[in-house]
């Protein structure tokens, strides 16, 4: 979808739309919303007046214009109390109107970007391009009938002022570029296990290196092996797909020094392996790489940024499945970093990818560490669709990744991390197990991997429930999200002002 940035009067905008936003108890109308009105004949006061029209949060009512202006359609866009208009509630507006001006086959649409009291008209502009691009998404690739509703081509977002043309075309660029990074890991997601590989993983990684000017290495099963990682490679053995470990760097700084390591986790497809998933559902496990797909699309979104920070990304992808090849139930590995694991569950594999991804990371001497995984059902009871959690062993560096996710609109609940929970991963035959049962399943999973981060300051954001979606909610759509992807650049961009 093109996006301009124009000097304009909405209620003139050549356009098959409006998005117009509307507040909760406003005792009058204006700007935009005002100007509209006095053209449609006051047909929008008439509906506030009677109640049909609120401006309650996410309440969409779309009225025909029957000519009255150039628009065919207004969509009035409730944006609630004005004290509470926040950036991410602009995203979810534009997202919401988009999609019911798409559904009556408008293909070019327009908006302004107001400032409201605590936001911007810069970071408005950031939102509304966030919320179209990602609002607006759908995953088409392997459908061959046509969408019941016509694709929207271009949004103009415009401004009666001039001189704020500049600042609205910054907020722009970096919604733009977030959003877009964000939609790379949501059509990673969604692909289906038979197309996203390993190897496929990899060569998007390595197209991504090629477009953005990233190193990109990588590692190979024999390699792996050299360096120890017997952890990865025992969730690999069941399967006919080569495992990869893709290493992505991004230089901003001559320092020599690695300042953030972001692992990503990345089971291409997770069938339980020997412990065998159920049926049910079990078609979703494509999307069990979605932490990789996160740090993968992250890493392109930092590079188009140009931080003056070493960023490295990290995304040890495999398959785990079930066949005479396979990691059984007992068997005990060894990690890169010397420890012992007694494998008690298959189907807690993702871990064990990651304790070699991370040891990787200390091996790189990263001065911090975030991992992203769909790690655990246990998140998902815990915290449902809404949250992701997070866990660490550094309060300083946990508060900078909330910060960043607050900044990006994503939710994040920190868990707690007592050593009380260690006591459920010890083993009697190994340095520790791969699971530690069913009671405090995402603590013990974050415990595990503990041991892997050292004393490197480390941050785990278990995105098990967000991570896909069965319904639409926002500008999150039904399927991938892209979770965290915007969390990860936020990061970088705050660690780059400091």
């Amino acid at each position: 979808m093109e996006i301009r940035i124009l000097t304009g009067e909405l209620a003139k905008a050549e356009a098959d739309g409006l998005i117009v936003p509307i507040l909760e108890g406003t005792p009058r109308l204006e700007g935009d919303i005002a100007a509209i009105d006095r053209d449609l004949d006051g047909a929008v006061s008439r509906l506030v007046e009677t109640g049909d029209v609120k401006g309650k949060p996410d309440e969409v009512t779309v009225l025909h214009s029957l000519g009255k202006i150039p628009a065919t359609w207004v969509a009035i866009i409730g944006m609630g109390k004005l004290q509470d208009v926040t950036k991410d509630r602009v995203r979810r507006a534009v997202a919401i109107a988009g999609r019911a001006l798409r559904q009556r086959k408008a293909k070019n649409i327009a908006t302004s970007a107001p400032g409201f009291s605590g936001v911007t008209p810069e970071e408005a502009a950031q939102a509304i391009t966030e919320g179209s691009l990602l609002g607006l998404y759908a995953f088409r690739k392997h459908i061959t009938k046509e969408p019941d509703f016509t694709k929207i081509k271009q949004l103009t977002v415009l401004d009666a002022d001039t001189a704020r043309l500049p600042v609205i075309a910054r907020g722009y660029e970096k919604g733009r570029v977030l959003a877009e990074a964000t939609n790379l890991a949501r059509d990673m997601v969604n692909e289906p296990g038979n197309y996203m590989t390993p190897t496929r993983m990899a060569e998007v990684a390595t197209e991504l290196a090629r477009d953005y000017r990233l190193e990109v290495n990588v590692l190979e099963r024999e390699q792996m092996r050299e360096l120890g990682m017997g952890a990865l490679l025992g969730v690999s053995q069941g399967s006919a797909q080569p495992p990869k470990l893709i290493v992505l760097s991004y230089k901003g700084s001559d320092s020599g020094q690695l300042d953030i390591a972001l692992v990503g986790k990345a089971i291409t497809f997770d069938s339980g392996g020997i412990s065998l998933k159920s049926a049910e559902g079990m078609g979703d496990m494509k999307g069990d790489m979605a932490g990789g797909a996160a740090v993968i699309a992250a890493m392109g979104g930092i590079a188009r940024f140009k931080p003056k920070v070493n960023v490295v990304g990290i995304v040890p992808a495999t398959e785990n499945m079930p066949s005479g090849t396979a990691q059984r139930p007992g068997d005990i590995v060894t990690a890169m970093n010397g420890k012992t694991i007694e494998i008690i569950s298959t189907d807690a594999e993702g871990r064990l990818t990651l304790a070699d991804a991370l040891s990787y990371a200390n091996k790189l001497n990263a001065k911090a560490i975030i991992d992203v995984a769909t790690l655990t059902g246990a998140c998902r009871i815990a915290l449902g669709d809404v949250t992701s959690g997070v866990f660490g062993n550094n309060q300083e560096w946990i508060d900078r990744v909330l910060a960043a996710a607050t900044a990006a609109g994503e939710r994040l609940w920190q868990m707690p991390m007592f050593d009380e929970y260690k006591e459920q991963i010890k083993s009697d035959v190994a340095d520790m197990k791969n699971t530690g049962g069913r009671f405090g399943g995402a603590i013990t999973a974050a415990q595990f991997l503990a041991e892997f981060a050292g004393e490197t300051p480390w941050v785990h954001i278990d995105i098990a429930g967000p991570g896909m979606l069965e319904k639409e909610r926002g500008y999150l759509v039904k399927g991938g999200t892209g979770v965290s992807v915007r969390t990860l650049v936020s990061l970088v961009l705050a660690v780059d002002k400091t």
